[in-house]
């Protein structure tokens, strides 16, 4: 029969939990799993639970899915790193919140409520998400590390040493070990008033209240921000469900539950609620045989979804353009240049006014080579004078009075190329270059060529 792998990485533990041959969701069971907890003592997580999962899929026949619990983006890439070096492979990342409450609604511990504050009070520190149990939606999260159960250890080893029991440790390995020490005192006040635990450093002595008078800030603390996260996510929670292995303590439970006002769930072995989760998240990837070896890949394996086969279609390319040879270039920029210089030939005799002028001598000239006769409108120039008399100075005009036009026709010019015709391409129509009248533009002796008298 195939199973399932569900692990949570912490930075105080690695957990793993199997559920058990027919546990599931029709005849599901809490407490029906196969749990494993390795301490991380001065080593990575990622690299134990990398370990933990190949020693396991080594041993294992029947194991179809695994799946790691992550808290964030860089946690879940640190996970793959670690997976790749060890060629793991068919495994998928979930959020941790998302196991959580994928175990917590099948464990029944969610019954009438549709929005909760997950509080998951860690090794690292304090993380406080909303959630949408209906839509599996995550409103808001926010975490912190001011809190966490490595920080409560330490006040707990710190408090010894100043009361004298203990002697602070001269290497770090010492230290380490003393955290331990006091960390497992923090476990079993969950179910003692007092606890005494000897050591080579001296014994480790505490009581409830002395811890809870200890930890009363910080739990407070973790409450505030409980709140804080609630009011932001402008959701309507109706309960704090509290995992992770600070849960056990009983003080955080009270003290959130007074600051926010609210039930608050803790539910049974709150520290491997992830972990539970995950697995009941893991899915068996469904890999058809291949025909062929194919090459191994590793990382995560997402979740199998329906293929569809599509041909896919290559266009030939297309064959590329070609750029104008130098001639042709030659030939435009010639063309640019010659049409350039006729719009400011043309600009400066409309601005001088011999615009008609212009026209009518390319009439006369035009008019002796065959043509085809094309009707237009010309207005011919009005004698200013032929209105006013001379004899009076002030009534000789300073400027041209507005031309009247009338029809008229002008011989438009042959194909047949003449003295004012320029080719400027082979194949296109020629530029027919207007005569400019005498004395406007100076005259400027050419090389090899007299100078033309003026008429």
């Amino acid at each position: 029969m195939s199973s399932v792998l569900g692990v949570s990485v912490g930075a105080g533990a690695v957990r793993v939990a199997r559920p058990h041959a027919g546990n599931t969701a029709e005849f599901f069971t809490a407490d029906r799993f196969d749990l494993q907890t390795q301490p991380v003592e001065g080593q990575r997580g990622e690299e134990i639970a990398a370990d933990l999962i190949s020693g396991i899929h080594l041993s294992t026949v029947d194991l179809d899915a695994t799946a790691v619990g992550y808290r964030d983006d860089q946690h879940a890439r640190t996970l793959r790193a670690a997976f790749a070096r060890r060629q793991l492979v068919n495994y998928e990342l979930v959020p941790e919140v998302m196991a959580a409450v994928e175990f917590l609604l099948a464990a029944g511990e969610l019954q009438g409520y549709r929005t909760i504050a997950l509080y998951d009070l860690g090794s690292s520190g304090l993380s406080v998400s909303v959630v949408d149990l209906v839509t599996r939606q995550l409103h808001y999260s926010e975490r912190t590390s001011d809190i966490g159960g490595d920080y409560l250890d330490a006040l707990i080893r710190e408090q010894q040493i100043a009361s004298g029991r203990i002697a602070h440790p001269a290497d770090p390995a010492g230290l380490t070990a003393l955290d331990t020490l006091c960390r497992r005192a923090k476990e079993q006040l969950s179910g003692n008033t007092a606890v005494a635990m000897p050591s080579e450093y001296g014994l480790v002595l505490i009581s409830q209240e002395n811890f809870e008078a200890l930890i009363q800030l910080a739990v407070e603390s973790s409450a505030r921000l409980t709140r804080e996260v609630i009011t932001r996510s402008e959701q309507a929670v109706q309960a704090v469900v509290a995992i992770g292995g600070g849960a056990h303590i009983p003080l955080v439970s009270r003290t959130v539950g007074r600051w926010t006002g609210m039930p608050v769930v803790v539910p049974a072995q709150p520290e491997t609620v992830v972990a539970r989760g995950a697995s009941l998240l893991a899915r068996p990837s469904v890999l058809a045989a291949p025909t062929r070896p194919v090459p191994r890949v590793t990382g995560a394996v997402e979740r199998p979804v329906a293929k569809t086969k599509a041909v896919a279609t290559i266009a030939e390319p297309a064959a590329p353009l070609k750029e104008p040879g130098p001639s042709r270039r030659r030939e435009l920029s010639v063309a640019g240049v010659a049409v350039g210089a006729l719009v400011v030939i043309a600009a400066l005799g409309s601005a001088l006014g011999w615009g008609p002028q212009v026209l009518r001598g390319d009439s006369q000239k035009s008019s002796a080579q065959p043509s085809s006769a094309v009707t237009t409108a010309v207005r011919p120039p009005v004698d200013p004078t032929a209105a006013r008399s001379t004899d009076d100075p002030t009534n000789v005009p300073i400027s041209a009075p507005p031309q009247q036009y009338s029809p008229t026709t002008v011989e438009a010019t042959s194909t047949t190329p003449g003295p004012n015709t320029i080719v400027v391409v082979p194949g296109l129509p020629p530029i027919v270059v207007p005569t400019i009248p005498p004395g406007v533009l100076p005259q400027i002796p050419m090389p090899g060529q007299q100078q033309r008298q003026q008429r």
